[in-house]
């Protein structure tokens, strides 16, 4: 079993939804426990270290990456799919990715 942690981003946006698509959301990031290679889609581009999970009747996104040597998933950001939208959850990982401002943890502790 994989251990799933939420990056401070992850966190605040996921506590901002409203709750029943956040119980939904919880239900999801449960699964990722599981097998999270096997959930979700590899991302491409910038976002290529990415997966990204469905959730909440599609709308919303679940953004994690894999650390399989310390058997973790860290969520890193979690929102709706708005795609040519400013608020799109791909397009704000796209610019924490460019400007470094994911607080993930270490790759090697």
């Amino acid at each position: 079993m994989f251990e799933v942690k939420l990056t401070r981003l992850a966190a605040e946006r996921l506590a901002r939804i409203e709750a029943g698509a956040r119980r939904q959301i919880v239900a999801r990031l449960e699964e990722l426990k599981a097998e999270p290679l096997k959930l979700g889609k590899p991302l491409k581009g910038p976002l290529k270290d990415y997966r990204s999970l469905r959730a909440a009747g599609q709308r919303y996104r679940i953004v994690y990456r894999v650390f399989e040597n310390r058997i973790v998933v860290v969520v890193v950001a979690v929102g709706i799919r708005k795609e040519g939208d400013r608020g799109d959850i791909y397009e704000l990982m796209k610019k924490l990715v460019r400007a470094g401002l994911l607080d993930l943890p270490e790759e090697n502790p």
